[in-house]
């Protein structure tokens, strides 16, 4: 009977020794092409879309398949992505031109895209982050108090993505207060309840009532959230990129988007300045901008993976 215990415990060891073996293989980073200078990423049918400062290209990859890695967009001198966001039920991918005054719609079958420059007219604004709902997309502007909103197009207008969109700027009003001289407006995200925003400087969290632009504070307590940059949602968890601390802070709002308490910090090696992050089911997936590391066509870029802290399905 001795080596039939014997044959037993081996099975057993062999069991638990498995999942070990699978997490040994997960992938916790994926390299952009050097000189990228990512900052916004956004994640449609399952592939994730960083966008580049450099020149405003966008890249694609599938995260079970780093290889699979390629130019999406070309880019162009002068131009410039910060945020991106993928149209909800839709197949395009929106891009903020920051300084540039630029909003742009990529088809992401064909790549085809249309560009809107709104010039002058848009004021010395800096065109950062986007959230899309059914309704609309809705752009922020860092150095100017207002939401740049475009209604979703319709099929037809779709089709003619080289003409202008209706758009409108809608003053923000209520508690949020723009500091002089500073990022303020930088990440949004959509709730059932209306938008929600982060002010990088102070580090506070608002919501946004989407048609009037209204804000109202969201009380944090003493969750610091200084250097905040973009937002991800999932479900009641509300994660805070935060761009000088190097950590992403996990929330947990309530409906109506009143309170938000702390969950958890998000920490790892890897973080050099992150911006924005992406989910794929419970894969945070993590922009390192770098913004201290000196700019050039050799520098390395990547995304780094985190495990979410919990959402919708826990």
């Amino acid at each position: 009977m001795r080596p039939l215990r014997i044959v037993v415990v081996l099975l057993a060891v062999g069991l638990m020794a498995s999942p070990v073996a699978g997490q040994q293989d997960q992938i916790d980073r994926i390299d952009l092409p050097d000189g990228w200078a990512p900052e916004g990423i956004t994640t449609l049918d399952g592939k994730l879309y960083v966008g580049s400062l450099a020149d405003g290209a966008i890249w694609v990859v599938d995260p079970a398949d780093p290889s699979s890695g390629r130019v999406f967009a070309e880019g162009e001198d002068g131009r410039v992505t910060v945020g991106v966001e993928a149209a909800l039920g839709g197949d395009t991918i929106w891009a903020a031109g920051g300084r540039t005054g630029e909003i742009r719609a990529y088809d992401v079958n064909t790549g085809e895209f249309g560009m809107w420059g709104f010039g002058p007219g848009s004021g010395p604004g800096f065109f950062n982050d986007m959230a899309a709902t059914e309704e609309a997309v809705h752009v922020t502007d860092s150095f100017v108090p207002r939401l740049l909103t475009l209604p979703v197009p319709s099929e037809e207008e779709a089709q003619r993505r080289g003409q202008a969109p209706t758009f409108e700027r809608i003053s923000l009003s209520g508690d949020l207060e723009y500091v002089d001289g500073a990022f303020n407006v930088n990440g949004i995200v959509a709730a059932p309840a209306g938008l929600v925003v982060v002010q990088s400087t102070p580090g506070t969290l608002f919501r946004v009532d989407p048609e009037t632009g209204e804000s109202f504070r969201i009380d944090s307590g003493n969750v610091e959230l200084s250097g905040g940059d973009g937002l991800e949602l999932d479900g009641d968890i509300l994660y805070v990129v935060r761009n000088s601390a190097n950590v992403v802070t996990a929330l947990r709002l309530d409906d109506s988007l009143t309170t938000a308490s702390l969950v958890a910090e998000l920490r790892h090696p890897d973080l050099d300045t992150p911006t924005t992050a992406a989910l794929i089911d419970h894969d945070l997936w993590v922009v390192s901008a770098r913004f201290g590391a000196p700019a050039g066509p050799e520098t390395e870029y990547w995304l780094t993976r985190l495990d979410a802290a919990g959402g919708a399905d826990d």
